[in-house]
Order: C-alpha cells, then structure tokens, then sequence
C-alpha cells in the first residue's frame, strides 16, 4: 500500500507540474532578458517556469485578439494594453504600470556617428545615404517613441527616406549591429546588452511619449498559478531584477 500511494503521489506531482507549467506570458521584445532572469529566480522558489513568448506588443495584440492562450500580457506601451482592454480580454483590476524606459541613437562600432540630438540636430546630413533603423513606428511603441522624438525635434521629414522598419525593436538593433544600418533608435535597455555598438546619444524623456510597460492578466478566468506569477512580477526581487537590467519601476 506504501509503495502504491507513493506512486500514485508521484503522479499526482507530475500532472500538477505540468499544469503549472502551461502559464504562458505574452511579453514585449524589449523585455526578453529581464523577464528570463525573473522567471528562473521564480523557478528557484520551487514553481513552475512560466513559458513565454516575446514579439512586438502590437503582434502579441493581435494574437491575444485571435485566441491565443496566453494568461499574462506585458506591453512596451499603454496603447496596445488598450487595445486588448478595449476588447474586454484582460482582467481589469490586475492592471499596472509595471516599468519605463528611456530611448537612444545607436551606431556600429565599428563605423560610428558623432552627433549631438538635439532640436533640429543634423541627423540626415550624418546619415548621408546610410540607414535608420527603427521598430516599425507605424504598429511596434519603440517605432512609435522613435518617431515621435525624430518629429518632436524636427528631424523626421529628412530621414524618412533613409528608415528601415524592423518588426520589433531587437531586429532594429540587430540592423545595426551588422552594420546594415548606419544608426538605429532603440530602447536603452536593449542598447546595453548589445554588441558591436555604441550609444551615440539618449533622446530627451520630453522629446516623446513617455515610455511605458504595463502588464495585466488575461481572462476571463486567470489560473491560480498564472496569478502567483503575475504577483511576483511586481515583488522586491523582480524590481531588483529590473533595474539591473537598466529598467525604472513604477
């Protein structure tokens, strides 16, 4: 009897591990290495690991918009967080704004920019013939950040010609540290963990919207496992977590 409710036991911990461990968080790109950081030290208090999926906020919309089961959302904006509101998919009181960010201009090391950003600050003439690579501003917030400063400080009109529009804002990085792209408008946090590139510059917080990573859980009906996590994204360690990885915290 011993031996067979030990093996049944052991069943029973192996289905609940396994239950646990389908609580998928939908998270922006930005936030990749931050959010694997906490999710292992989350792992070392004995739960589960979340899965996650990291793409563009406004991709990650859409699929919550479509069915996907994801149990937690994290946007690198409020207005792609709207837009699932506004389609009654989140759980409105778990709503927070959980980080901001700041943006800068970015170049290769390898053939780096001298400029000083600033109203009207010779951007295009830098360029020349060479790239800018952005997130997509038309759908992707580090896109619209960008553009929203480039146009701020009047420079938008004449790089237009010169952007390359990346699908998130890891792949405008990426632009840039090939050397595909002569320059790049990224987050700070993403521009301190890459390679082959330098910070040229950080645009002025006033110069654009202010950056914002609000996270919710998804319903109707969150699991308790998806909660305990959602709990801990906002918790003393993973605030410590965040700010190493270059983060402010609401």
């Amino acid at each position: 009897m011993t031996r067979l409710f030990s093996v049944f036991l052991a069943a029973a911990l192996l289905l609940a591990t396994a239950a646990r461990a389908d609580t998928l968080v939908f998270a922006a790109a930005s936030l990749t290495d931050a959010l694997n950081a906490v999710a292992a030290n989350y792992e070392k208090t004995g739960q589960a690991k979340p899965t996650f999926s990291y793409a563009a906020s406004s991709a990650l919309a859409r699929q919550i918009e479509n069915g996907a089961p994801a149990a937690i959302f994290i946007s690198a904006d409020e207005q792609w967080m709207d837009y699932v509101a506004e389609r009654k998919l989140i759980e409105p009181a778990s709503r927070v704004s959980l980080l901001g960010n700041s943006i800068v201009l970015v170049s290769p090391a390898a053939d780096p920019i001298a400029v000083a950003i600033g109203p009207n600050f010779p951007l295009a003439k830098t360029l020349g013939t060479g790239k800018l690579s952005l997130a997509d501003p038309d759908a992707v917030p580090a896109g619209r950040y960008a553009k929203a400063a480039l146009e701020k400080l009047r420079v938008w009109d004449g790089v237009a010609a010169n952007v390359v529009r990346a699908e998130n804002v890891r792949a405008a990085l990426a632009f840039v540290e090939r050397g595909e792209a002569k320059a790049g408008v990224v987050y700070a946090t993403d521009a301190a963990l890459a390679k082959n590139v330098i910070v040229v510059g950080t645009f002025p917080a006033g110069s654009h919207p202010s950056i914002s990573y609000p996270a919710a859980l998804l319903g109707p009906a969150p699991s308790a496992d998806a909660k305990n996590f959602y709990a801990y994204l906002t918790s003393a360690p993973a605030k410590e977590v965040y700010r190493r990885f270059g983060f402010t915290v609401k």
